[in-house]
């Protein structure tokens, strides 16, 4: 190639060139013209033709690397786009708790209703609402207009059976003088007859007069078997007369009962919790099916228990004397330490609370079991605290597992093992279900899916465990795991369909509780 430069007049060289070119044919002659503008003397430097494509070449070298990295590092991502993201959790040792939590009310252990114990109108009440009463105290009186004067007539009657008695020892004590009188009065006619009988066969007395002294003898002893009679008779008419002021006496006692049930008094010491009535109104006693007037409701809060229901799933778990924590919605922050005394045998409906014995309704629904528990004496409890009818919650614990290991519940899940080791071989790929028995569902155990690392990825593997006491949130592993070991815990969703030898990625920001509750 030859190449001519010329220098046209202004600001423009021209220079032309010929190039011959062969392209499978005739030869050519190309003459080629270029035009470039002529430097002036505040132009920079020019960059060789050479340097400037060099520059080119580098930064294409640059966008090519770039493109292939991105190319890369997309298809790595896309490779990985499938793994899918669990939670984890190790298995720790740990002190467990199982408890089981029911809802109530807070109860004395003993309360009355102190009712109406005699017909009238109510003339005084000495209590109300919330006071706190000592045993034999006063509470309220009724009208003892009757009563007051059925008592009082007896008492004459009985001073009147008294005097009778008095009467009749005087005259007891007349025959029995009599009767001295009587005694002394044959002892004379025994001698006259003794005199009188010896002088007789002596022929010195005649008969008529001897037969006066024997009439006279017979006389005397009939008279003494009449005042003894007598005697007896006194005494019969004195028993007589004391049995019936005996009978008195026993009808006063009945009427003081009367009289003492127009006046109602606290049976121990306790608190006023409900005064239904008020003064002048009129109360009546409850008879056969008829209840009668309640006059005001007593609690002894001295004995303070918490009465819950616990559902129907919970009570196998319940037993007597298992320590329990009770909370009281009008008290926060306060604990009361309490032990279980009652478990109710009866179930009963969730909704009405009555006893399914007594429901007449053939629906069914959920039921509760009643508890009670007693809060412990030794704390420091005033009855200002605690009051009949709080809203409160026991939190009883019935079972207690020191340093033993644990995993989070949700870890769960029920597979079939056959299946799951045919799946970890394969990794993840395969029939997930047994064709051992294909008219018969496979028996699926419980167990965790443990994370292991194989071939430099961390895939799934199913382990069977024995399980334990059921905490709150975790559960007790008695078998099947070492403490470290490394499981999943969720998401729900991802461990549903997850299985045996599935490789996965950590991301423990994922939270492990379900956020759908129909799935």
């Amino acid at each position: 190639m030859r190449s001519r430069q010329a220098v046209v007049p202004g600001l423009f060289i021209a220079s032309a060139s010929a190039q011959a070119v062969w392209n499978r044919g005739p030869r050519f002659r190309v003459l080629s013209i270029e035009l470039r503008r002529k430097p002036l003397a505040g132009d920079p430097p020019r960059v060789p033709q050479k340097a400037e494509m060099s520059g080119k070449k580098i930064l294409i070298l640059v966008v090519c690397a770039v493109l292939v990295v991105g190319i890369i590092v997309g298809t790595v991502i896309h490779s990985r786009s499938d793994v899918p993201s669990v939670t984890t959790a190790k298995a720790t040792s740990e002190d467990l708790i199982a408890t089981v939590s029911g809802t109530g009310q807070i109860k004395p252990k003993t309360y009355v209703n102190v009712g109406a114990t005699s017909f009238g109108r109510i003339t005084h009440l000495y209590v109300k609402e919330g006071d706190h009463v000592k045993a034999g105290t006063v509470l309220a009186t009724v009208e003892n207009v009757q009563p007051q004067a059925t008592v009082s007539a007896q008492q004459a009657a009985i001073g009147a059976s008294k005097t009778d008695i008095n009467s009749y020892v005087a005259a007891e004590n007349t025959a029995v003088a009599n009767v001295a009188q009587a005694k002394a009065d044959l002892e004379q006619k025994t001698l006259d007859y003794g005199r009188a009988k010896e002088l007789y066969n002596q022929k010195l007395i005649a008969k008529q007069d001897f037969d006066a002294k024997v009439a006279a003898y017979d006389m005397s002893v009939a008279t003494l078997d009449q005042r003894k009679a007598a005697v007896a008779q006194a005494r019969a008419q004195t028993e007589s007369a004391r049995g019936h002021m005996n009978q008195a006496v026993a009808s006063q006692r009945a009427n003081y009962d009367a009289l003492d049930k127009t006046v109602s008094r606290a049976p121990f010491d306790g608190l006023v919790t409900n005064v239904p009535v008020r003064e002048g109104e009129t109360v009546v006693v409850g008879i056969q099916n008829a209840e009668g007037s309640t006059l005001m409701t007593l609690a002894d809060m001295s004995v303070i228990t918490a009465e819950v229901k616990v559902d129907e799933t919970d009570i196998v778990n319940i037993a007597l004397g298992q320590p329990a924590d009770v909370t009281v919605d009008a008290l926060p922050g306060k604990i009361f330490k309490g032990h279980v005394t009652e478990v109710g045998d009866q179930a009963l409906l969730r909704t009405t609370g009555v006893a399914t014995s007594q429901s007449t309704t053939g629906t069914e629904e959920a039921k509760d079991f009643k508890v009670v528990v007693t809060l412990d004496p030794q704390q420091a409890i005033t009855q200002d605290d605690l009051r009949p009818g709080l809203s409160c919650t026991a939190k009883i614990t019935t079972a207690h597992k020191p340093d033993t290991l644990t995993i989070p519940i949700q870890a769960l899940v029920q597979r079939d093992l056959g299946v799951e080791a045919t799946l970890f071989k394969d990794h993840g790929k395969g029939a997930t279900t047994s064709a051992a028995s294909p008219g018969k569902p496979a028996a699926l155990t419980q167990g965790v899916y443990l994370l292991v690392k194989d071939g430099g990825r961390r895939r799934v593997r199913f382990v069977p465990v024995a399980t334990g006491v059921t905490g709150t949130t975790d559960i007790e592993v008695t078998s099947g795991l070492r403490p470290g070991d490394e499981i999943v815990t969720g998401t729900y969703k991802t461990l549903r369909i997850l299985k045996g030898g599935t490789a996965v990625k950590v991301d423990n920001s994922i939270p492990a509780t379900p956020t759908d509750s129909s799935s």
